[in-house]
């Protein structure tokens, strides 16, 4: 499961809630990557550096480059620590201290959100995903791939279907009980986007223990929801059977006169009497040949 989250570059959205938190699977793909010989930097704004690295062996934590947010963001103690543009220059210096793939993470994004723009957050996002490549480098050797972690239930649909667009890959959480299920939506260039189910635990020391993998499909999930039929408990039928509906298309409706019935209203057949219209005034009546409108009082 790791690998394939970690098979290409781009933004890897990792979408938690209060019920499911994701700081522990981006930890185990930071470990992942670590291991691999990539680059480590980590933006961290919501927990300590010391609680961040807790549970990382030696092996990890001496690759990894953390961005502290978390002590002093705003640089409110005039250290000097801080980058003075605040989290949006710490985000645009996130970068590469030497070649080859890079891993960027971002904890979290649902963070940056409170104190940045969306728009500007998504166009940051965006330049800090594609590679630098030098001339006659391989890209995909010099890739960058950026984690962040959004707490989707924080925000409404706009952010959410903002960074969604933007993100080459969606990590949804849930589960039950102590198994974690990560329903992953892979979007590729010229490829279909494809969508796969996990069930997994994460060890005490971020290694991941999968319990289960769903079939892949090749198509867009429809919905997380349940679709509910509209017509079920109706009093009335909305829907025809063959034999009804052929019922109803021999119907010849009032309002419709075929060429016969109009013929038929039209000329008064043999024997026939035509209609005649009798008008007998009353007293009030003021009929003036010479001023028709007299009763109108003008």
């Amino acid at each position: 499961m790791l690998d394939s989250l970690l098979a290409s570059g781009g933004l890897v959205l990792l979408r938690d809630s209060a019920e499911w938190e994701g700081r522990s699977l981006l930890k185990a793909l930071l470990k992942k990557s670590a291991l691999r010989g990539e680059q480590i930097h980590v933006l961290g704004c919501e927990v300590s550096e010391e609680e961040f690295r807790e549970g990382f062996g030696s092996d990890v934590n001496s690759g990894l480059v953390y961005h502290d947010l978390f002590k002093d963001p705003l640089n409110w103690s005039k250290t000097g620590e801080a980058v003075p543009e605040g989290p949006l220059g710490t985000l645009r210096a996130l970068n590469r201290t030497g070649p080859g793939p890079v891993t960027i993470a971002l904890d979290s994004l649902s963070w940056l959100l409170l104190h940045l723009p969306c728009v500007t957050l998504c166009q940051t996002l965006h330049a800090l995903s594609q590679p630098s490549v030098s001339p006659g480098a391989d890209p995909l050797v010099e890739q960058v791939r950026v984690l962040g972690l959004l707490h989707e239930d924080l925000h409404g649909p706009g952010p959410i279907g903002a960074l969604s667009t933007l993100a080459h890959t969606e990590v949804t959480l849930s589960g039950k009980m102590d198994q974690t299920s990560a329903s992953v939506l892979c979007r590729r260039p010229q490829q279909r986007a494809t969508y796969q189910t996990w069930w997994f635990s994460i060890l005490p020391d971020f290694s991941l223990d999968l319990h289960e993998r769903l079939p892949l499909h090749s198509k867009l999930p429809s919905s997380h929801t349940t679709q509910v039929d509209p017509t079920t408990h109706l009093t009335f039928n909305l829907r025809l059977s063959e034999k009804e509906r052929e019922a109803r298309d021999s119907l010849t409706l009032p309002f419709q006169f075929s060429s016969e019935k109009q013929q038929a209203l039209l000329r008064s057949g043999p024997g026939q009497k035509t209609g005649h219209i009798f008008y007998e005034p009353d007293a009030f009546d003021d009929v003036d040949q010479e001023d028709p409108d007299d009763d109108l009082d003008i």
